[in-house]
């Protein structure tokens, strides 16, 4: 067995034996849980790209015996996250967003409002950069158009 696979199915096994510990305990939490393997096949991302955004401060998963476990609340941070990087967010602005909801969503208000407010930012700029780009291709339309005419006269 490879250096690699062994880490692997140690890693493994501890997330196997802190799913065990934590359902066998009487102040357990209800939700799901996750280990670093289970995210990484569920988002198609790799282990260092969680550990990069552990290291942002973006995820905060607990440990138990050494290995990662993450619940709902890490699961779906890193869903907005993927999402957020996905359409051009900076890593600085997804941390804003994320650490306005709180521990137990009473900035959720605030986060709607800094959304909309982004989000206005971002129509309002990617609307005039569509007019920039029709006023372009109108005019290398009508060059080209010219370049066609004087072509054809040419081979006449």
């Amino acid at each position: 067995m490879t250096t690699q696979a062994s880490s692997t199915a140690v890693l493994e096994q501890q997330h196997s034996d802190a799913q065990e510990l934590l359902a066998h305990s009487a102040s357990a939490p209800s939700e799901q849980i996750y280990g670093i393997t289970e995210l990484c096949a569920e988002f198609g991302i790799s282990q260092r790209a969680i550990r990069f955004y552990e290291d942002k401060g973006l995820l905060a998963p607990r440990r138990v015996n050494g290995a990662r476990i993450y619940g709902q609340r890490e699961r779906a941070r890193l869903k907005l996250i993927l999402r957020a990087k996905a359409i051009g967010t900076k890593l600085v602005d997804i941390k804003q967003f994320l650490d306005l909801y709180g521990h137990h969503g009473e900035g959720r208000a605030r986060q709607l409002q800094w959304t909309l407010e982004r989000t206005d930012a971002a129509i309002v700029e990617l609307e005039q950069k569509r007019a920039h780009i029709e006023l372009t291709l109108t005019e290398l339309r009508i060059i080209n158009e010219a370049v066609r005419q004087q072509l054809a006269v040419q081979q006449d």
